[in-house]
């Protein structure tokens, strides 16, 4: 049975039990019941949060923001450029100052090491809001979103597809092991995960009887698979590998034919955003400019499809967000 998480910080979903994880996917779901009942539920009036942001970001600082407001929150951005973070302060000076200000912190930045350090010495609850490492409120957000298209997470057949040593890939790693799904990472093989995550994860699916599977075999990793998942295949901050990955992972773009492969008609197609999937933005047309590609990880054909559920995954991080702050504070 899960305990009272008040007080929790949440960096990565190994710290958290799978009855931990169930109550949040839980209370996530009833906040969005009520939001489209129109219901109030401001539980938290007259708290205050701190965002942190050393990356830009669309889905994580509205669904933050978002969130806050509806429990009553009041959530104030900190960029960069705003605070004295990494330049003419410590991280724990910072986190000891913010911790005096306000009742919660989230980051989303670069190294995880920095979020961990927040963590430790501000004394109010922190959220990874996305490190190099993990992004745990994302796949609260896919989880919930599994269950609304496919049903119960426990069996299901989780593909990743691309970058397997990335954050998205060690995250959905970590939780598909403590929440007993079928998971498997489809990556050319000097893109496979840390091993040492990888047996992390394999003890967690020793308790849940998850199965986590690494890859380079295309017909293992997609058989019967009921989600195919992706991810851009350069992060932040390694914009200079554009070359290198494109090489790497062509043969890994999510394409029809890939689709087809998994050999179960009513496949979900997943993508945690912003995708490379036409050349319509200002990075997309570089692409297209300097490598010919019209598209990078996925298709168009397939982005749009009605596999597609990617726009419920966005919609569903502000849900989970919620429920995290709700539950935490």
């Amino acid at each position: 049975m899960a305990q009272s998480l008040k007080g929790r910080s949440l960096l990565t979903l190994a710290d958290y039990t799978p009855e931990e994880i169930r109550l949040l996917l839980d209370t996530a779901r009833e906040y969005k019941r009520l939001k489209y009942a129109g219901i109030p539920h401001r539980i938290h009036e007259g708290k205050n949060i701190a965002l942190l942001f050393e990356k830009t970001s669309t889905r994580t600082r509205t669904a933050f923001t978002v969130a806050a407001n509806e429990l009553g929150i009041a959530p104030e951005y900190l960029g960069k450029d705003d605070i004295q973070l990494g330049k003419k302060e410590t991280v724990e000076d910072t986190a000891k100052v913010l911790g005096r200000m306000f009742d919660g912190i989230e980051f989303r930045g670069f190294s995880h090491q920095t979020v961990q350090e927040l963590a430790q010495h501000a004394g109010v609850p922190v959220w990874n809001g996305l490190t190099d490492t993990f992004h745990p409120t994302q796949i609260l957000a896919d989880f919930l979103t599994v269950e609304e298209h496919v049903g119960p997470l426990r069996g299901k057949k989780f593909v990743f597809v691309g970058d397997g040593r990335n954050n998205m890939a060690n995250s959905l790693m970590i939780g598909a092991a403590k929440m007993g799904l079928d998971f498997r990472i489809l990556a050319p093989e000097s893109l496979h995960p840390d091993p040492k995550l990888v047996a992390l994860a394999q003890s967690f699916a020793a308790d849940s009887r998850a199965k986590i599977t690494i890859t380079s075999d295309f017909d293992e990793a997609l058989a019967d698979a009921d989600i195919v998942y992706t991810d851009v295949w350069v992060s932040m901050g390694e914009e200079d590998k554009f070359a290198e990955r494109i090489a790497l992972l062509k043969p890994y773009q999510v394409n029809a034919e890939l689709l087809k492969r998994t050999g179960n008609p009513a496949v979900k197609f997943m993508h945690c955003l912003p995708a490379f999937h036409d050349a319509l933005t200002i990075t997309g047309k570089q692409i297209q400019q300097e490598y010919g590609l019209d598209a990078m990880e996925v298709t168009d054909e397939v982005f749009r499809s009605s596999a597609s559920i990617v726009f419920d995954q966005a919609e569903n991080r502000m849900h989970t967000i919620k429920a995290v702050i709700a539950l935490t504070l």
